[in-house]
């Protein structure tokens, strides 16, 4: 992608254009007011709060500057700042003139942001309330599922919806059909209905089909809104009296095949197809109390890198779709990332060490979802410890040098206490339970291990690497490996990867993502969708959809 398309991922409240931030003591309260003309591409006006991925990049932003800036706040209130609509969902003609590629990116990236509120309820004590005080629709009302509760604003227009199957010929994309029947447990008949109606459903029928939670005549819907975000706050123990932490601009160089910052490296070959992601440890002294912490804000190490890492994965993933083989690289001190471990972990009830956790885990996450290839190589000089391992354990492979000859430069890895389940996946498993299927003698032989340095023998020995060529064979075997690699199909391996990566159990985020990668990604490329006469393409026309009638 040339430099001038490229999208950025860092902006600031000062920057919005589509999102107004308001705080009164416990509450926030997040308006949608997307700007018709502000697009993040031309072709499109952003009609009825509907949205692109700008605006979600925004709403991402803002939920984290909550998270970080603002711990007073314990419930979020996400209504419009419109009239008579709240939000009508992904922007149609967006999505008619977008490649396959950038739609399930989106779909993706929107799929995170969601399903990153339902993680800080659950994690972090944040409270999401949706305020739908006007038409939702499509992706508007799968917003307003990913939060909490929904109180419906009954004036005998505003509605819910999720039209995509009966008016676009394609499925609603952020886990609308999940959140539907494994979330709010809507009576699947009643879910066929309202998942092929346009026009919705509202009032109390809308409440008693489960699809809100609550209702309120327009005179008393601002009472009960207020009413019920201070209820759900007081259900939060984030502090009343934290100090916020200013998340001021990453300090990033971007080069034509390099991304650069303090902590993350990122190092593109465009003849190779590949990049070498390179985290780099901790070093120097670093705070180990609560009050260092505090000092240190944005930069405390583990909150820097977590930034750091999240945006080159989002960058790397929107902007460089040629490059499929990502290869994961550490350097430095495994002491140092231990020491770090340890300091989360004494802490991690104090709501920022919390808060840094979740954005690693979260940003960990967005590697096992990310639709390429990830070998990670140990080689001198790495630090493959503790957390640091977790981005070992996320690779579809590992290879580890042996240097039987020489003890003192053999890499090592370290399994640490962080790797049994502080950074679970989706899936609520560890990635060591992923890895042994959570077999007892598998992961006691691991436990055993806990704490010591293993050579490449040693951690092939209880399965925690794929292979452990000697410095003889380290360049051919590796070089072979990526090579054949990237010469493979990426539809292909796209599938492979997804479902070899998520062996374990099945819960909403799984559900959320696999249906995206597999039922969407396929109805997105059928011409009853995006062909010519495809519903996708003649939305908004005046045009009738023609359907091939063929059941596939």
């Amino acid at each position: 992608m040339t430099q001038d398309l490229r999208v950025e991922y860092q902006t600031s409240p000062d920057q919005y254009r589509h999102w107004k931030l308001k705080f009164e003591g416990p509450v926030a309260t997040l308006a949608a007011d997307f700007d018709e003309n502000g697009g993040l591409r031309p072709g499109y006006k952003l009609k009825l709060n509907s949205y692109d991925l700008g605006v979600d990049i925004e709403l991402n932003d803002a939920i984290n500057r909550i998270r970080f800036e603002h711990p007073e706040v314990r419930t979020v209130v996400v209504t419009s700042a419109k009239e008579k609509v709240f939000c009508s969902g992904a922007n149609i003609f967006m999505l008619g003139v977008s490649s396959h590629a950038w739609k399930v990116n989106f779909c993706k990236f929107t799929n995170e942001t969601r399903n990153g509120l339902e993680d800080s309820s659950k994690h972090s004590g944040l409270k999401f309330l949706a305020a739908v005080n006007g038409a939702c629709a499509g992706g508007g009302y799968e917003l307003a599922l990913a939060c909490d509760e929904i109180i419906l604003v009954d004036d005998r227009s505003s509605a819910v919806s999720l039209p995509e199957v009966p008016l676009l010929g394609v499925l609603p994309g952020t886990g609308g059909l999940t959140r539907v029947t494994d979330k709010r447990h809507v009576r699947h008949d009643l879910a066929d209905i309202f998942c092929t109606t346009t026009e919705g459903v509202r009032g109390q029928k809308a409440k008693d089909w489960r699809l809100v939670d609550a209702i309120a005549k327009p005179q008393q819907f601002a009472a009960k809104v207020q009413e019920r975000a201070l209820e759900l706050a007081a259900q939060s123990d984030r502090p009343a009296n934290g100090k916020g932490v200013k998340l001021a601009p990453l300090a990033r160089t971007v080069e034509a095949d390099a991304l650069r910052y303090q902590h993350v490296t990122v190092e593109i070959d465009r003849a190779k197809r590949t990049a070498v992601f390179t985290v780099k440890a901790p070093s120097g002294a670093q705070p180990s109390d609560v009050a260092g912490i505090e000092a240190a804000g944005a930069d405390w190490y583990p909150l820097a890198m977590a930034r750091e890492l999240e945006d080159a994965i989002l960058s790397m993933r929107t902007n460089e779709l040629d490059i499929g083989l990502w290869l994961i690289k550490t350097q430095g001190d495994a002491a140092n990332v231990l020491a770090m471990d340890a300091t989360l972990m004494a802490h991690q009830k104090h709501w920022l060490v919390r808060e840094t956790i979740g954005l690693l885990r979260r940003t960990f996450s967005r590697l096992d979802v990310s639709s390429r290839s990830l070998f990670a190589l140990i080689e001198p000089g790495s630090c493959f410890a503790g957390s640091f391992l977790e981005l070992a354990l996320a690779c579809d492979r590992t290879y580890h040098l042996a240097l039987p000859d020489d003890e003192s430069k053999a890499p090592k890895i370290t399994v640490g206490d962080t790797n049994f389940g502080l950074f679970p996946m989706v899936t609520g498993q560890s990635r060591l339970q992923r890895r042994f299927y959570d077999e007892a003698p598998a992961l006691d032989a691991v436990r055993a291990q806990a704490g010591k340095p293993l050579d490449a023998d040693a951690a092939f020995a209880i399965g925690l690497v794929t292979s452990n060529p000697d410095d003889i064979d380290w360049a051919d075997e590796t070089r072979i490996a990526i090579e054949e690699r990237v010469a493979m199909s990426p539809d292909a391996l796209t599938g492979m990867e997804a479902n070899l990566r998520f062996n374990g159990p099945e819960n909403m985020f799984t559900r959320v993502f696999g249906r995206l990668t597999a039922w969407q990604n396929w109805i997105f490329q059928r011409p009853n969708a995006v062909g010519e006469k495809g519903a996708l393409k003649v939305y908004g026309k005046g045009d009738k959809a023609a359907f091939d009638w063929n059941r596939v």
